[in-house]
């Protein structure tokens, strides 16, 4: 799980996908201070995890969606560091989100690519994410009008009235065969 702690690192490995890239619609770099925010805010609720390798965050994955009636489907992202894309890190890293979100109770994974992204794609392929969809030219950066490709996961059958979901710290503690929450950097 990711801590504030980790915010810098984080931040760094998403800073230039934001500037250099469509990848991310965001136009401005989020500070650490910012990222720590989103950290906090995100992991009261859901989970945001990082790889690390050697010290050093190679990726993290998160959620985003808050209206009350996708209270069971859940928008998922992942980014990896450049110089450990292809490696795995990716895979790994939804691998132990999806199963986290399950264990929550969430019956829906959805993922939005910027396309072209034939690496997303086959990331998102590889562990059962299947095409949707596509919003035509929803975004404008770097200079040019951008699609969006929606991939969906069923997580889960659905029947009936959902349960509700489960609390993350339940759900880690329910969750088998996952690193234990790491512990903030002393001092």
């Amino acid at each position: 799980m990711a801590t504030t702690e980790d915010a810098d690192q984080i931040a760094r490995i998403y800073a230039p996908i934001v500037r250099h890239t469509a990848i991310s619609f965001e136009v401005n770099s989020p500070t650490t201070g910012e990222m720590e925010q989103r950290i906090e805010e995100t992991t009261a609720r859901l989970p945001w995890l990082v790889l690390e390798r050697d010290g050093k965050i190679s990726g993290y994955a998160s959620t985003h969606r808050s209206r009350a009636a996708y209270a069971w489907s859940v928008d998922v992202s992942a980014y990896v560091d450049e110089s450990c894309r292809g490696t795995g890190v990716g895979r790994t890293l939804y691998t132990a989100l999806l199963k986290i979100l399950t264990t929550q109770g969430f019956y829906n994974a959805y993922a939005g690519i910027t396309l072209p992204n034939t690496a997303s794609i086959r990331l998102h392929e590889s562990v059962g994410f299947r095409p949707v969809g596509t919003y035509q030219e929803v975004g404008y950066k770097l200079g040019a009008w951008h699609d969006v490709g929606w991939w969906q996961l069923s997580l889960q059958e659905k029947g009936g009235c959902p349960q509700p979901l489960k609390d993350l710290a339940a759900a880690m503690r329910d969750t088998k065969g996952l690193s234990p929450p790491r512990k903030p950097a002393a001092g």
